[in-house]
């Protein structure tokens, strides 16, 4: 185990939730679990460890649970699924792959972590596979044009246990100014709401083990990060950029019409 805060990307680990039911998106996620839900032809999954790809991350832990064995199989065939091949039907020769094939070198370590269980219980029951002192951690639904970069040097540069990515996302309803029982103004879709959320893209340090019990029910962010923000050990990283996290079905459509539009802002890869 390193016990260096200056473990370089590339070693580090990306621990990734990827175990609910989805139950607000069950026109996808009863055929597939929500981190297979796909933007474009690609899950959402994807696309969160393609972001990390681009700032140098390679490695990845995924915590199962709901259609667990879906991801197992996605990540078992990914080259099958993703390269032209050639398949000599009526030979034992194996396929032949050819040249486009995988362009990621990612290690992907997928632990089950039970069926309902909690957020922060699933942290805790992948401790073991965790191996470096700086780690970083996220949700399998949102996706975002967030400088993996500049979070972990500001997650250095302020010596705390966790960092948690502050994001304005925009409001599902239109806002109206009213003075004197009338509308003074209206605004459909405001995209610069009072105040920050949690957009996950945390970074944390090796002792939020301490603050996370195993109670299968323990949810992270009311508990555990409450006792972070409490003892001062909890930083925020604003992200003034794009943001969405993928909870709905109309988040799902406005998401693959960012990307069928080409214009999809977190992609910042260039293949």
């Amino acid at each position: 185990m390193s016990s260096s805060r200056d473990t370089p990307i590339e070693q580090m680990q990306v621990v990734v939730l990827a175990g609910g039911m989805g139950t607000r998106l069950r026109e996808e996620t009863e055929r597939v679990p929500k981190p297979l839900v796909e933007i474009g032809e690609r899950p959402i999954l994807w696309h969160i460890m393609k972001l990390y790809g681009h700032h140098g991350a390679r490695r990845f832990l995924i915590c199962l649970g709901y259609k667990s064995w879906d991801i197992k199989e996605y990540f078992l065939r990914y080259h099958e699924q993703s390269a032209d091949l050639t398949v000599h039907i009526g030979s034992e020769e194996p396929p032949t792959f050819h040249d486009n094939a995988v362009a990621e070198d990612w290690e992907v370590t997928l632990a089950e972590t039970g069926l309902t269980t909690g957020t922060g219980a699933r942290l805790r029951r992948v401790r073991p596979y965790v191996d470096t002192d700086t780690f970083m951690f996220t949700y399998g639904d949102g996706i975002g044009r967030v400088d993996v970069g500049g979070l972990l040097d500001f997650h250095r540069s302020h010596d705390r246990v966790g960092t948690v990515t502050g994001v304005r996302p925009t409001s599902r309803y239109g806002e109206m100014a009213v003075a004197d029982g009338m509308v003074t103004e209206f605004n459909e879709k405001p995209t610069t709401p009072e105040g920050f959320v949690s957009g996950g893209f945390f970074v944390f340090q090796r002792e939020i083990f301490d603050y996370v019990g195993d109670e299968p029910e323990l949810m992270l962010e009311t508990g555990p990060l409450r006792r972070l923000a409490r003892d001062g050990q909890l930083a925020v990283y604003r992200h003034e950029d794009f943001w969405m996290g993928m909870d709905t079905y109309r988040e799902f459509t406005q998401l693959n019409d960012l990307w069928a539009s080409g214009e999809a802002p977190w992609k910042v890869w260039e293949r």
